[in-house]
């Protein structure tokens, strides 16, 4: 059974769900006919059988409803949000219905939504609104609208200066209560000057860059946590030097809502399998604030929901979990609660290895394994090592491609998805990724299709990631993908972890395939937007 499983919660009222009558897909290339699913009357036990089950319109008619969802809550389905929690009542209720047990599992995280633009201005002496780009409102921020003097804390503004400009009580020293503080970004986090200037009256706070290169623009800062009552802003060297002087007075505006909510992760696991080596099957089902998240990631969500469907019958060598993960968007905040539950009670080690699905339908996708042996994105600052096991699992998904005959090339794990828990406790893993911000490449174009020159996901994080954002000649082969590589770990892990095997999980195809010879690797490795500076500042950038 799963581990510290917990009562269902209380239901949300989830909304009525009209299909839409079939996704509207970007294809990206010819679509074969996919026979009807046949999860009802086949065990569906041996890949073929798998796939056929696990159709493309099985998988769309989910993203139909997950959108449907979004529609209904303002285009979103952000953690901690309605929208959310009906897309968890419509997953848990798909679940229910193929015979699971799913297990809701809750959570409080940090919540933090910017209800409209914020605002900086200098008043005197010589007015002026500054733009958009120039300054942005820090994650956490307090709502409010200040108007007031402004007073440089314990910074003279040079370039290079990385001092401790508002890191100290004492920095505020005949601070005027109710004055708008300008400080340099230096030696604390953010939340440490926003704390002390909150402390010593002040209405509204503004950190600016060191005017370093590369430390030139606008911060896009966090204070990591709620709990700061006033707007917090970070600018540009060029705006933060240009409100210091004496008598200058200014106007700063936020719109927020700062808040812990509570949030939750779905699990349900099969009947049958070996519960010391459980094969966990994830993705992220939350969208970002801005948009309904169809293919960030709808599309992961919606794939292993339909092979979860389609095992529902499947006598498995290993038990096989799948889970559905919260406030992704957030900082991976609910891979991390759970694999810190799981150490906690001595049951991590139950987990033989984890499959992360973030984002596999993208437009002008990619066809791209997360780099589990490190040969393509060698260890450092963009990518993890992948625990021993993990370029096995990259193996195998480069075999089941090339037995298809679909070039693939290889993603870094670079810590911005589900999988970033699992490896740093040492857990074999793996998965797929379709492109999100990053540029496809001529190299790639010619091994997938598409246009070079452009993003993967020209929707990422944005309104328009919605059924017309998704490709579904990307969103079938992956399904697919996964559909085999699920199956045949449920019935062999040996390979990657030494145990679970069963000679009928041998599903062997091609290989070997050692990646992609023409460069066909991203290296931003899933959803997640490294788009904040957090708070241990110059130590961490």
């Amino acid at each position: 059974m799963i581990p510290h499983a917990l009562p269902q919660r209380a239901h949300f009222g989830r909304a009525s769900l009209a299909f839409l009558g079939g996704l509207a897909l970007v294809a990206t290339g010819g679509l074969a006919a996919t026979a009807g699913p046949t999860y009802s009357n086949s065990s569906n036990n041996t890949s073929e059988k798998l796939r056929t089950a696990v159709s493309v319109d099985r998988v769309a008619a989910h993203l139909d409803a997950l959108d449907t969802i979004a529609l209904a809550h303002g285009g979103t389905r952000v953690s901690g949000t309605q929208g959310y929690n009906d897309s968890v009542d419509y997953v848990v209720g798909k679940l229910q219905a193929a015979g699971y047990k799913p297990v809701v599992q809750p959570f409080t995280f940090p919540f933090f939504q910017e209800l409209s633009p914020s605002v900086l201005a200098q008043t005197s002496p010589e007015p002026q609104v500054y733009p958009a780009g120039s300054f942005a409102t820090m994650t956490y921020s307090g709502a409010g609208d200040a108007t007031g003097p402004i007073i440089t804390v314990d910074t003279t503004g040079a370039v290079g200066s990385t001092g401790t400009s508002g890191c100290e009580a004492a920095d505020f020293a005949g601070f005027t209560p109710g004055s708008i503080a300008l400080m340099q970004r230096g030696s604390c986090s953010f939340a440490q000057k926003a704390s002390n200037a909150e402390a010593a009256g002040a209405t509204a706070a503004v950190i600016f860059n060191t005017g370093l290169p590369g430390s030139t623009g606008p911060i896009a800062g966090t204070l990591s946590a709620p709990g700061i009552g006033i707007p917090m802003l970070g600018a540009s060297y060029e705006v933060g030097t240009g409100l210091m002087g004496d008598n200058v007075t200014g106007h700063v505006t936020t719109d927020t809502i700062s808040e812990n909510r509570e949030t939750f992760n779905v699990l349900a696991e099969t009947a049958t399998g070996n519960a010391d080596n459980v094969v966990m099957v994830g993705a992220h089902l939350d969208s970002v604030v801005a948009g309904p998240g169809i293919n960030d990631n709808g599309t992961g969500s919606a794939a292993i929901l339909a092979v979860a469907e389609a095992m529902r019958k499947v006598e498995t060598v290993n038990k096989v979990r799948f889970a559905w993960w919260g406030a992704e968007e957030h900082g991976l905040l609910g891979a991390h609660h759970y694999v810190n539950d799981l150490a906690a009670s001595g049951e991590l080690a139950r987990v033989g290895l984890y499959l992360n699905f973030d984002m596999i339908g993208s437009a002008n996708f990619g066809r791209f394994v997360y780099d589990g042996d490190n040969s393509a994105f060698p260890v450092g600052p963009g990518a993890a090592a992948g625990p021993a096991g993990s370029g096995q699992i990259e193996q195998d998904f480069h075999n089941y491609f090339a037995a298809e005959g679909l070039p693939s090339g290889e993603t870094a794990f670079s810590g911005r998805s589900d999988y970033g828990p699992f490896i740093a406790r040492g857990i074999p893993a793996g998965g797929l990724f379709t492109g999100a911000e990053g540029i496809k490449t001529e190299e790639q174009a010619n091994l997938f299709g598409g246009v070079a020159g452009q993003p993967y996901d020209s929707c990422y994080h944005a309104a328009c990631d919605d059924t017309g954002n998704v490709s579904v000649e990307s969103l079938d082969q992956m399904s697919d993908a996964i559909a085999h590589l699920t199956l045949t770990y449920a019935m062999n892990t040996s390979a990657v972890n030494g145990v679970g095997g069963n000679e009928k999980g041998n599903f062997k195809q091609g290989g070997p395939y050692e990646g992609n010879p023409l460069g066909g690797g991203t290296e931003s490795g899933g959803g997640l937007h490294p788009e904040h500076d957090h708070d241990a500042e110059l130590a961490d950038h």
